[in-house]
């Protein structure tokens, strides 16, 4: 939780910048820099648990995919823990994402006024575009966990709290150009009017409209606030969890 609040509500004005940059608006229709901050109340809420998923459910499919730290098979088991754990986290990841970018594009809207309209006039259905295009964008968590689980079977020991946090500046960075199509395939599905052909979640079909009607360059809008936020954002929330946790551990030692 402390890794996921930390890293949500330091970085959201970089975030917003980035879905406006994608909106098919336009950056400054969509709000330019004004009200960078709005959407951050569903982000707020959503980042306790969001967080805590993901991380209860990856140590526990470490735990039950037990593999001795010494053993090739260690960055594997970290992968296919993060990517359950991103699947999980994913649940409450985009419903909140969903309320986020929609006040993102329109911040004269609140948070709560646009949650009661997608549930009015979508559903439940509504608050899950774009969970497919989510799931896959995510592989810069599983880069950051892989790197991590990697350098600590080449040092044949656990990672220091500076070390986790370097971990994921390096490959959030690398992970979050790769995927930037994905992203904006998910922010257009996200932002699309309900009834239209780009709100029905084909990541194929959003993509081949963006590069219909803007080529490369609409591909990867926002990629360089996108790589900023993402490298930030994974040094502190790799270096604030593995120091959390480690403390924990110490308090848990110490308890009688």
């Amino acid at each position: 939780c402390l890794a996921g609040v930390s890293v949500d509500l330091i970085l959201f004005p970089l975030d917003t910048i980035k879905t406006r940059l994608q909106s098919p608006q336009g950056f400054y229709k969509a709000g330019g820099f004004y009200g960078v901050y709005a959407g951050v109340p569903s982000t707020a809420i959503g980042s306790f648990p969001n967080a805590a998923a993901f991380f209860v459910t990856y140590e526990y499919v470490k735990w039950i995919l037990h593999t001795d730290s010494s053993s090739y098979l260690m960055p594997v088991t970290h992968m296919l823990a993060a990517s359950v754990g991103e699947v999980v986290a994913c649940l409450i990841r985009v419903p909140s994402e969903v309320v986020k970018q929609r006040a993102q594009v329109s911040a004269s809207s609140g948070t709560f006024h646009i949650f009661s309209n997608i549930l009015c006039q979508e559903g439940i259905q509504g608050l899950y575009r774009g969970y497919k295009s989510t799931v896959l964008r995510e592989n810069d968590t599983l880069c950051s966990i892989s790197l991590f689980a990697l350098w600590s079977w080449r040092q044949d020991r656990v990672v220091d709290s500076w070390q986790a946090a370097v971990c994921g500046a390096f490959a959030g960075g690398f992970a979050a150009a790769v995927t930037t199509p994905l992203d904006v395939a998910k922010t257009r599905i996200m932002l699309a009017k309900a009834g239209s052909s780009t709100a029905s979640g084909n990541i194929l079909s959003a993509l081949h409209a963006v590069w219909r009607t803007q080529g490369l360059s609409g591909l990867f809008a926002g990629v360089f606030p996108r790589m900023a936020a993402i490298s930030l954002g994974g040094f502190i929330f790799l270096g604030v969890y593995d120091q959390t946790r480690s403390f924990l551990l110490e308090l848990g030692r110490e308890s009688p």
